[in-house]
């Protein structure tokens, strides 16, 4: 008798996520998600990137990025490597697609010549850091199929819990677990698990704020819990509608970033 109450009991203090399993209410958190982060036209920001090691050696690296929002489309990212001398001038340019594959390139300063990451190679690690060419792009909600979970608290806050799997069979991940709070629809972390099915890596979001009417948070830290390596980003100086163009956002223009 006393094992089937404790057995009860634990089935109450389950987390309620799946029970909750509610394709329809995924897809429409997702959405709300998306249009929480719209609206900016165009950003341009700051960053420093740190790739922490497991033996905790860390190196750094100083970049920018430049993003523009694109209507009917995916959106469009470049992001200019500027220290240290190794990276200097390297360019990643994305056009994300809300159907079909992105398509991505890379500009290598060395080699003085633009190379095309194929869509077999995007699962591979951007740059040396624990997130993935595909986890550079724009999240498309029409990429994913969903499915709610529930709710679960992070960092203090109520999150909405939904999972999302990739349409794109070539994607490295089988699926991905998105809190997102329920006041504001910021997302504050993300679960990926690879094509066998382990918890490959979490993408925590801190440090939010309001600049310009749009929320974006200050650190993103990416953990691979596999090597047990993790790239934290730290984000600043962001500028809002700036009068970027689709001119620069264009393959032939990545040899002109200095």
């Amino acid at each position: 008798m006393k094992i089937r109450y404790l057995a009860i009991v634990f089935l109450i203090l389950l987390p309620c996520r799946d029970a909750f399993a509610d394709p329809a209410k995924g897809l429409e958190v997702a959405i709300r998600v998306d249009a929480a982060d719209s609206g900016w036209k165009d950003e341009e920001v700051q960053a420093k990137m740190t790739l922490v090691a497991a033996n905790g050696r860390t190196v750094t690296r100083v970049l920018r990025t430049r993003n523009l929002e694109m209507t009917g489309d995916g959106d469009r990212s470049l992001v200019v490597f500027d220290r240290p001398r190794d990276v200097k001038g390297t360019v990643f340019l994305t056009h994300a697609h809300k159907k079909g594959n992105d398509d991505q390139w890379l500009f290598l300063p060395s080699l003085k010549r633009v190379k095309r990451i194929s869509s077999s190679n995007r699962s591979g690690p951007f740059m040396g850091s624990e997130f993935a060419y595909e986890d550079i792009s724009s999240e498309e909600v029409e990429r994913y199929t969903y499915d709610y979970l529930g709710t679960e608290r992070v960092a203090g806050l109520e999150c909405h819990v939904y999972e999302r799997v990739p349409v794109d069979l070539q994607s490295g991940y089988s699926r991905q677990v998105v809190y997102a709070d329920t006041d504001h629809f910021r997302v504050l972390k993300i679960e990926y698990y690879d094509r066998k099915g382990s918890h490959q890596k979490t993408l925590t979001r801190t440090d939010y704020r309001k600049i310009e009417g749009f929320w974006r948070a200050g650190r993103w830290e990416m953990v691979n819990h596999l090597n047990k390596k993790k790239t934290i980003v730290d984000w600043h100086d962001w500028k809002f509608a700036t009068g970027l163009t689709r001119r620069q956002f264009e393959k032939n223009a990545l040899a002109t970033y200095r």
